[in-house]
């Protein structure tokens, strides 16, 4: 199983992917939305195969969905299907957990 980790920060969004050695990653801040974040790491990964996602998220999460949104992001990650928009199953855990 190829695993795509995700760490959402408020400077850059961080990936890494199964058998990969090297991070990618992209700017955020404060007008990156789940969304933007979701088409950031797809364009970024076009080039890898994976079939589940695991997200650091900067904030309270609770049955894998934030409970608010991020005060250093965007709009629009609570409520936001994650499942959905990368087409895999997704687990949702708050980043300092993730280390």
């Amino acid at each position: 199983m190829k695993v795509l980790v995700i760490d959402v920060g408020g400077t850059h969004i961080k990936v890494l992917a199964s058998g990969e050695h090297e991070p990618r990653k992209f700017a955020s801040g404060p007008a990156m939305t789940a969304k933007k974040m979701v088409a950031g790491v797809k364009k970024i990964t076009a080039d890898l195969k994976y079939d589940v996602v695991s997200i650091g998220f900067p904030g309270p999460v609770l049955r894998n969905r934030p409970l608010a949104e991020p005060c250093n992001l965007g709009r629009g990650w609570v409520g936001f299907n994650f499942k959905n928009a990368f087409h895999c199953p997704v687990k949702l855990v708050n980043d300092a957990a993730m280390h």
